[in-house]
């Protein structure tokens, strides 16, 4: 095995390539499906309205051309045409904010300001330079246009045009004349005394003084930032205040990430990201007083549970817990359209405690209103958990809206910020995506997985909550955009067979046709050869006797052969179970080659999984590789007892997340799995990243126990079966050092029964076909070999 790893690692894999189609009984070839898009056709995405609703705009390649172009449907004639570039290029952003009137919308395009008259269509381009102009946002009453540039908040006012700096930053900090002592000072006063020069000079200099002082009180206030990056800074809705957002970064090491195969010919160096456990960075908030000239910081000394330990370190009697300073990312103000009323979002950097509170400008106080906590970690549908979560203003100005997974699932919350009233507008085991008011403030418009988890339906409910009204029929996942009166809809839909294709639908609000129209064909004629299997969504029941979701290909009993493989799907927090096409459709049309050779299929939505509430999305807290793979070995067990399959003919592969879950079945399940596929895996948690590890697992030097559990590399003796490792060396996400390191624990520990495939030029995502077929050749002749006893040729 040491001879046959060096030769893969050093000679790039010198063995020769095997086609596996010798051994395919199918009509599709893995170097065929793993052509991706150019195979399956180049789908529509990024479907947005013309801002007077008589166009769908979308990104498009039908032509196979080198990337997508802009596309748009024009409703009146009901014809598609592709957009020019020069003419894509001055068309206004999607993205950007509204009047309150809804009669002007200001963006950025380009680094570049705008603002647009929606009822004439008119543009006026309000920044044309070098720099990058962003942030753009409303102040003074909508009388003018603020954006940030070079960290600095500007205002362009609109009917006179005027642009005015408000913000000062410096990086430097003013140098202040020295305090003479008392015997200097005695000096100095009897100079003046004694030479009619050096006093009439003096006099002169104070009165320049004083000029300059008056004059710098019509510039901005000169803001010290003390070295720390600035962040959010936005004017309050009246023009009076503006605030910001400041972050002291603390360095960590990073990684070095080689790359063997390179233009220059020389080994190249990158520099990637560091790993868990780095310092927290510190974020404090700040409000610049514009008339009062003066910046004082918000105060969150009172925020509830703000002292709170966690309950893990009961498991460090010995060891002393220390976060003194819990703040993590604050996000907003958010403030209501009056600029009455402002609320922050904040989260903790050990990312188990969420707070909504309002702020009291003046005084930089806060009010808390929401306080949510998981003894795991926050996160889940517009909750947020990096970054703010989904929250706004309800249209009586004094109560919010947001979302919590307080009921278990993540919901619809108002809540009335001077009462403190909290009410649920949405109940049940489903979660709520993308929540937003319909233009008359009387509605909601939103997405849910009511029907069943793996099934999303656009929905509108009254404003004070109610009966759901599903809006959509189609069973898969709707995507939907609405135009700007909300009388039709734009739809990117998908069946688990069907890849994604842009729809329009009138809103069943305002019409009793119902029936959505596709715009676009984009598959290729190659795809539509092949009649593609519609997975069956099963349950099967966890030793705990939780039900788990999972996609199930069967083969005909003509050509069943009693082996499956169970597939992973990576990310952790990501959903693979549903009806809609699945983002592992390289995955997915493998999967259809597998069956058509006689194997079974099964694609497991795990404990760790999207769409099935806090209790499933925290089930692998503190121990990744536990219920996460007691479920695959739950899985196996069915197959196994209710399809007929051999117990030793059980084989599991994954990329990623789903990568790691192989080589925990490898190490720790030896007797249920005879052969694994890991692909860019984790083989040790202590080697990723901070942002996503620390959530689940805590930190090394906090929780040791935790990574010691879940971590392959220490299981690496319980290796039985057949176990092939596949990684990218500019792996820049998941390093692949990650993988030398465990290579050289198997060497170490004598197995034999393992093989590496390296891929000098992949980085985390493959994006070559022929890494791609080489990859799932290897991993087909693997399942062969080691379940069926077939070797390639």
């Amino acid at each position: 095995m040491t001879k046959s790893f060096f030769l893969n690692l050093f000679l790039l894999a010198s063995i020769s390539f095997i086609q596996a189609q010798e051994n395919n009984n199918s009509t599709l070839s893995i170097k065929e499906i793993m052509q991706g898009d150019d195979f399956v056709g180049h789908l529509p995405s990024n479907a947005n309205w013309s801002v007077d609703g008589k166009a769908i705009y979308f990104d498009w390649n039908p032509e196979n051309a080198y990337s997508d172009s802009l596309y748009a449907y024009r409703v009146s004639s009901e014809k598609i045409e592709k957009i020019p570039f020069d003419r894509a290029y001055k068309l206004p952003s999607n993205y950007g904010t509204f009047n309150s009137t809804k009669s002007k919308k200001i963006y950025s395009k380009h680094g570049d300001v705008f603002i647009i008259d929606i009822p004439t269509s008119e543009i006026t381009q309000i920044t044309n330079t070098q720099d990058r102009e962003s942030n753009v946002h409303f102040t003074k009453n909508e009388t003018q246009i603020a954006y940030v540039r070079d960290n600095n908040i500007y205002t362009w006012d609109i009917e006179t045009g005027v642009t005015k700096q408000i913000t000062d930053f410096s990086t430097k900090k003013e140098e202040k004349e020295d305090k003479r002592s008392e015997k200097d000072e005695w000096l100095h006063q009897d100079q003046l005394a004694l030479f009619d020069v050096l006093r009439e000079r003096k006099e002169k200099k104070d009165q320049q003084e004083v000029f300059y002082k008056k004059e710098n009180l019509k510039k901005p206030l000169a803001i010290y930032t003390d070295g720390k990056s600035i962040y959010n800074q936005q004017n309050s809705p009246d023009g009076k205040y503006v605030s910001y957002l400041t972050v002291k970064r603390e360095d960590s090491k990073g990684t070095i990430t080689p790359h063997y195969v390179t233009e220059s010919g020389y080994t190249e160096d990158q520099n990637t990201r560091s790993k868990v456990g780095d310092t927290p960075d510190t974020y404090e908030l700040f409000i610049y007083d514009i008339e009062n000239r003066k910046t004082y910081p918000i105060v969150l000394d009172n925020l509830e549970g703000l002292d709170y330990v966690p309950e893990y370190t009961k498991d460090y009697p010995d060891k002393v817990y220390k976060n003194d300073n819990r703040i993590g990312y604050i996000s907003g103000p958010i403030w209501n359209k009056d600029g009455s009323k402002a609320v922050l979002d904040i989260n903790t950097n050990d990312y188990k405690d969420r707070w909504i509170v309002l702020l009291n400008v003046k005084d930089g106080t806060v009010t808390n209103l929401d306080h949510q906590h998981n003894a795991a970690w926050i996160a889940g549908p517009g909750i947020g958990g990096y970054r703010g979560g989904e929250l706004g203003w309800m249209p009586d100005e004094k109560s919010i809206w947001f979302q919590s997974e307080k009921s278990g699932y993540s919901h619809l919350y108002t809540l009335n910020t001077e009462t403190k009233k909290a009410k649920a507008l949405t109940s049940g085991e489903f979660e709520i995506y993308d929540p937003k008011i319909s233009n008359d403030k009387k509605h909601w418009y939103f997405t849910a997985n009511k029907t069943h988890p793996g099934d999303r339906q656009f929905y509108r409910m009254p404003l004070n909550g109610g009966k759901l009204e599903q809006l959509t029929d189609m069973v898969g996942r709707n995507d939907i955009t609405l135009s700007p009166d909300e009388k039709q809809m734009a739809i990117l839909y998908s069946y688990a067979n069907k890849p994604t294709e842009l729809f329009i639908k009138e809103n069943p609000v305002y019409s009793k046709n119902t029936t959505a129209k596709q715009l676009t064909h984009s598959t290729t004629d190659a795809f539509k050869k092949y009649n593609w299997k519609d997975p069956e969504v099963i349950t099967f029941k966890a030793n705990d006797c939780a039900e788990v979701h999972a996609r199930l290909y069967k083969p005909a009993e003509s050509t069943k052969n009693k082996a499956a493989v169970i597939f992973v799907h990576g990310a952790g927090y990501l959903q693979n179970a549903h009806k809609w096409w699945s983002s592992y459709f390289r995955e997915y049309m493998f999967h259809n080659i597998l069956v058509d050779n006689g194997y079974t299929v099964l694609d497991i939505d795990y404990r760790g999984s999207a769409g099935y509430g806090s209790k499933w999305r925290t089930g692998i807290y503190r121990h990744m590789g536990g219920k996460d793979l007691s479920d695959q070995v739950d899985g196996a067990a069915y197959l196994v007892k209710e399809l007929g399959i051999h117990k030793e003919k059980v084989g599991i592969y994954g990329g990623s997340y789903g990568g790691f879950i192989t080589l925990m079945a490898m190490f720790n399940e030896a007797d249920t799995f005879t052969a694994g596929a890991a692909i860019r895996s984790v083989g040790d948690w202590a080697a990723y990243n901070h942002g996503y590890t620390a959530r689940i697992l805590n930190t090394p030097t906090t929780d040791s126990l935790a990574y010691r559990r879940s971590s392959p590399i220490y299981f690496a003796e319980g290796l039985k079966g057949d176990l092939l490792i596949l990684h990218g060396m500019v792996d820049d996400n998941v390093h692949f050092q990650d993988m030398v390191r465990l290579s050289q624990r198997l060497i170490e520990l004598g197995k034999t029964n393992w093989d590496m495939a390296i891929y000098p030029v992949e980085r985390h995502g493959f994006v070559e076909p022929s890494s791609w077929t080489d990859e799932y050749t290897r991993i087909y002749n693997l399942f062969n070999k080691s379940l069926l006893g077939i070797n390639a040729n």
